[in-house]
């Protein structure tokens, strides 16, 4: 039940926005999936990199649970990594990689969040280093907040796509309307910013 646990609540936001980023993906060619939309290049695949690299890092690096047993991948956040290097899929990265290790992400971060407390001391190695001592819970807020952030740029970019719109598979939270009553409702919106643009 939600309210009886502080941690449990954590998880379960950020569990639903995990699930509504890869859920984005659903139906999608491989060109869609990994196509820039916007003019800083923003694409689902690579939303889905950078987050269970953001995981990875917060969950696992700065409570001294590091994921990768050898090297870690080239784009991973290092000195010598491109820059924006995770956030968009190589041709060599096949989809099933990059959403089995965000789901891998996903097992590692729920191990370090069931084995600590909420105020157990961690350490961002990346921040300066006057303000790297976090608690669980500081970083437990802040990942779902930038899972959430990654999911509403996912919806946009989907919905750009194809005109798929929603929050989660079977709970879309959309107004019931056909395509002419969201035609007819975007012209209106349309018309208004005319009006309020002229005035």
């Amino acid at each position: 039940m939600i309210g009886q646990n502080p941690k449990a609540d954590l998880l379960h936001y950020l569990q639903d926005a995990r699930e509504a980023l890869l859920w984005k993906l659903d139906g999608l060619c491989e060109y869609d999936a990994r196509r820039p939309l916007t003019p800083t290049g923003t694409n689902l695949l690579g939303l889905v990199k950078h987050v269970a690299g953001v995981e990875l890092g917060y969950f696992g690096d700065t409570f001294g649970r590091q994921y990768f047993d050898e090297e870690p991948p080239p784009w991973w956040y290092t000195q010598d990594a491109e820059l924006n290097a995770d956030m968009w899929a190589t041709a060599d990265e096949s989809r099933e990689q990059i959403v089995g290790l965000y789901q891998q992400a996903w097992e590692h971060s729920n191990a370090t969040i069931e084995t600590l407390s909420l105020d157990a001391i961690g350490h961002v190695p990346w921040w300066p280093e006057e303000r790297q001592e976090v608690t669980l819970h500081h970083v437990l807020v802040r990942v779902t907040a930038e899972t959430h952030r990654h999911a509403g740029h996912a919806d946009i970019v989907r919905e750009l796509i194809d005109g798929s719109a929603g929050e989660l598979k079977g709970k879309d939270n959309m107004p019931p309307g056909d395509q002419a009553w969201w035609e007819r409702y975007r012209r209106r919106l349309e018309r208004v910013a005319h009006e309020a643009g002229n005035s």
